[in-house]
């Protein structure tokens, strides 16, 4: 017969935190900030089943049920934002992780270490530029009025005339998806670099033995010892899809693009600070954190079925 597993004694249990207690005193700190900024904000969507007012509060609202979601779902303007923000997650997901690996790939090529740690230090720089300067930027390189792009297409003879970039909708999820590429790239091949620098290097000295080229190590040994924090980071993008860089959207959107740039983080500030519909705000917020949840379990459960039980639960 199958025996039982014993349930562990509590004294035992006891033991093993007192033995602990530094590591759990120095929990206690973070748990409180967790526990202020990121739960105690959740009452906060009571608003959603409320015709909210603020001078009233929280319990002298008028309660109205699931109101404002059936007015949400019926919302054309809701799905569009939602197929928006899908649609630039999407493209930013796969192309930034793409670029991201093989950077790190390519930085893990080079032998000369002051030039590594020089194009190190170039590629992490635009991280910490504000989106507001970015954004300057690229309004700047796309404008009709001398800007770099059309003068270079221009040059080239690829476009007759300047293009107005940012007020025509078919170029904005291009736009955004680059503008991310140039800025994070470097900052997300972090972890890959990271990742890299942990493979035990008697493999790839086997390898050069074995007569393996430098593009024959990086598939056959670089790529499958990383897989495992590649799978990892696909979850945590996936979790965070319906994320988009508010201050970039909303700084590079106009009246011209609205229908392909309106995200669902614009969509809450305009009915929420603008229109001060708190309640329709926190049922899009509820919405959005459901619909996040759905795609880091499925991502979650497809990563661990794909490779070889990868995945974070």
């Amino acid at each position: 017969m199958k025996q039982k597993k014993q349930k562990q004694p509590l004294s035992k249990t006891f033991k093993k935190i007192a033995t602990n207690k530094v590591l759990y005193i120095m929990l206690v700190p973070c748990m409180i900030y967790t526990f202020i900024f990121s739960y105690y904000p959740l009452t906060g969507w009571i608003m959603a089943f409320e015709n909210y007012k603020p001078a009233k509060g929280y319990w002298g609202s008028k309660f109205v049920g699931f109101d404002q979601f059936r007015f949400l779902f019926e919302d054309i303007e809701f799905w569009r934002s939602m197929r928006n923000t899908l649609a630039m997650s999407v493209m930013n997901l796969i192309f930034s992780f793409l670029f991201a690996i093989v950077f790190a790939l390519l930085l893990n090529e080079i032998k000369s270490l002051p030039l590594k740690k020089i194009t190190q230090t170039v590629s992490y720089l635009p991280h910490f530029l504000s989106w507001i300067i970015v954004c300057s930027l690229i309004s700047k390189m796309l404008s009709t009025n001398d800007g770099a792009v059309n003068n270079v297409l221009m040059k080239l003879g690829l476009i007759k005339e300047p293009l107005l970039f940012l007020g025509d909708q078919k170029y904005f999820w291009w736009i955004t998806t680059f503008a991310n590429i140039w800025k994070e790239t470097g900052w997300n091949s972090i972890i890959y670099i990271a990742a890299i620098a942990g493979i035990d290097q008697s493999l790839y000295e086997a390898a050069e033995l074995d007569g393996a080229g430098r593009f024959r190590r990086m598939i056959s040994i670089t790529i499958p010892c990383i897989k495992g924090t590649v799978m990892i980071m696909v979850i945590f993008a996936v979790a965070g899809i319906l994320n988009n860089n508010f201050d970039q959207i909303y700084v590079l959107q106009n009246s011209f693009n609205l229908e392909r740039s309106e995200v669902i983080d614009t969509y809450i500030y305009k009915i929420g600070i603008q229109q001060l519909q708190f309640g329709m705000a926190a049922a899009v917020n509820i919405t959005k954190s459901f619909f996040s949840l759905a795609l880091l379990l499925l991502a979650n459960g497809i990563v661990g079925k794909l490779s070889d039980g990868y995945g974070l639960f």
